[in-house]
């Protein structure tokens, strides 16, 4: 945690609190500042961590080349343009040339990525690119499924909606079987 960006954060919050026009010194209040700097914190971590020190040499030799998928990875992140919440999951395929990835990698490559100030679309994006770069796959697919509170909260508020983006690289992208596949096995 640093220390100096919590304080700086806590600060903007309270001016925060003040602006909507609450009693800063209002007894449930009093922590709030704080308390919503740290969570700041928490849910942007990903700003801290990089794709070496998540993959962290969990990359295997293997002579297995056929797909591998992780599906149903939750996601949570913030929305760049209003800083309001969008959930949902992530499903992440590749296909092996020579070498595979640690399951739960892909997973925290998903939370790394989804823990900073984000678009869906450029979520999708670069999971499926921090993949490639770290095991040079055949092919990676990733899809998200998510709904957006920036939608649903404000704006247009269509509490049902939700969104999809997909990212197809190498085979996945060039072979309309093997994206076939990978689309059935999620059930798209």
């Amino acid at each position: 945690m640093n220390e100096e960006n919590v304080e700086k954060m806590a600060g903007c919050y309270h001016d925060i609190i003040e602006g909507v026009g609450e009693d800063i010194s209002r007894e449930g209040l009093l922590k709030t500042p704080m308390r919503a700097a740290k969570a700041m914190e928490f849910l942007t971590h990903g700003y801290g961590q990089s794709l070496e020190d998540i993959v962290n040499d969990a990359v295997f030799p293997s002579e297995n080349d056929e797909m591998v998928i992780v599906r149903d990875i939750e996601l949570y992140s913030l929305c760049e343009h209003h800083m309001l919440p969008f959930i949902g999951k992530a499903h992440v395929a590749y296909l092996p040339k020579g070498k595979v990835i640690g399951l739960s990698k892909i997973a925290r490559i998903v939370d790394m990525y989804a823990r900073r100030l984000q678009i869906q679309e450029q979520l999708t994006t670069q999971i499926a690119y921090a993949i490639q770069n770290a095991i040079g796959a055949a092919g990676v697919a990733v899809v998200i499924e998510a709904s957006h509170l920036c939608m649903m909260m404000r704006g247009v508020q269509k509490q049902n909606s939700s969104t999809t983006t997909s990212m197809m690289l190498g085979a996945f992208r060039n072979n309309h079987r093997t994206r076939d596949e990978f689309l059935t096995l999620i059930k798209l």
